[in-house]
């Protein structure tokens, strides 16, 4: 039985499998802290509390903060996307099949970073914003921006908001979110191919896998980079390997992460409801 397997395929396929997951993998990987090359099977999150300046006397000692130093666990999982590639099936097809493959491989294994993270950010309770009888309103944005307000969450370029399709055509209905006269010509939601945009010192990202209840309940996120976690022991690998029973390349895509919520405080669920009219 053949054992040998072309290198310049294999090489090729790693390529086209990391690129592809760069490029249409995950959404929200660079929204949340991020640790990369775990050793071991969990990572462990730092989690300080508020400090607070005091004075002190002439010669006197400089006061401690006390901060309440705490960690958060991620356990990683290990996850793979594989599939078959059959010579002589390439050769009778007008597609690349390698690159079919390396993509949905790849767009597999991005969709599961993304659940990852989306599971964290579920976990948190502590702030909670909904209306049974109402989408994404300005009134709820406005809500979960006082909420960051009053908890002292930094402004600083690092806030983020996951909100559901239905919810991104709710705010294209809000002048403020659309109007050049509000956000400068800049930043229009139409103004690049992400359909990403800031608005309120916040980035505002649709996206496909939010979870939604029986009512018709879709849950968004308005949330702090420093609030979740996502580890990564091992990025997406590819690994090719020639079955001559089979006449075919078997190629396995496969990544070790996980993802926890870090500071529940640090993330507002809002919740928007999707009953057809």
């Amino acid at each position: 039985m053949a054992t040998t397997i072309d290198q310049a395929f294999i090489k090729q396929f790693e390529r086209e499998v990391h690129e592809a997951y760069q490029r249409q993998g995950s959404k929200l990987r660079n929204t949340v802290r991020t640790i990369n090359q775990v050793k071991g099977s969990a990572a462990v999150f730092q989690k300080v509390g508020k400090g607070t300046a005091s004075t002190k006397s002439t010669h006197g000692m400089v006061p401690v903060m006390n901060l309440n130093h705490s960690n958060v666990e991620c356990i990683l999982e290990d996850y793979y996307a594989g599939d078959w590639v059959d010579r002589l099936d390439e050769l009778k097809t007008n597609i690349d099949e390698r690159q079919v493959i390396a993509s949905a491989g790849a767009s597999a294994l991005g969709r599961k970073t993304d659940e990852m993270i989306i599971n964290a950010l579920d976990n948190a309770s502590a702030n909670v914003i909904s209306d049974a009888n109402a989408g994404l309103t300005k009134d709820k944005v406005l809500e979960a921006f006082e909420v960051f307000g009053d908890m002292d969450i930094p402004d600083d370029g690092q806030r983020f908001a996951v909100i559901g399709w239905k919810q991104w055509s709710d705010l294209l209905q809000i002048d403020e979110f659309v109007s050049s006269e509000y956000v400068g010509e800049t930043d229009l939601p139409y103004s690049n191919i992400t359909q990403a945009k800031m608005w309120l010192g916040t980035v505002w990202v649709p996206h496909s896998g939010l979870p939604i209840d029986g009512d018709d309940i879709r849950s968004c996120y308005f949330y702090h980079k420093t609030a979740v976690g996502h580890a990564v022991a091992s990025d997406v690998q590819t690994d090719v390997s020639w079955h001559g029973d089979r006449a075919a390349h078997f190629v396995n895509n496969m990544m070790s992460q996980g993802s926890v919520l870090i500071d529940e405080g640090g993330v507002v669920t809002i919740g928007c409801d999707e009953t057809p009219d």
